[in-house]
């Protein structure tokens, strides 16, 4: 495991957070960025949340980065992937942004609950959350330094 690092460029960011955003923008002028996500993020204007969340891509998906495919695995018959789309629609449909979740090496089909559960929230909470998730992965892949 690797500590967080003091300084981190735009691109190496846009790995992590899987895309360049105006988030990971900002995170780049920032000493400790991967510290700082947390506190920056509850910063952030809505568009700009949303744009940060809208760049992960979804469970389940078919284009995913290598390095999210990794942690989604493959372990996904077709019965949950067709929930996992299905709940991701309906994620979508009630938030307005995409559903994050930090997959920790968990099984595909070990997140239907979750997603149920956080799909019964409030859209404050769960974009609060979603965001704490999204740093989470970022964190994680820098630590394991597991970033195509």
């Amino acid at each position: 495991m690797h500590e967080l690092p003091r300084q981190l460029t735009v691109e190496e960011l846009a790995r992590l957070f899987e895309g360049r955003t105006r988030f990971v923008e900002r995170l780049a002028a920032r000493q400790d960025p991967l510290a700082a996500a947390g506190t920056l993020a509850r910063e952030l204007t809505e568009e700009d949340k949303l744009e940060a969340l809208n760049a992960h891509p979804a469970i389940g998906a078919r284009a995913l980065s290598p390095t999210s495919a990794r942690e989604q695995g493959e372990d996904a018959d077709r019965g949950t992937s067709a929930e996992l789309a299905r709940l991701n629609r309906l994620y979508e449909e009630r938030f307005g942004f995409r559903f994050v979740v930090f997959v920790d090496r968990r099984a595909r089909a070990e997140l239907i609950p979750v997603l149920r559960e956080r799909l019964a929230r409030s859209r404050d909470e769960e974009l609060e959350t979603a965001l704490d998730e999204l740093i989470a992965i970022a964190q994680d892949r820098w630590r394991r330094r597991d970033v195509a």
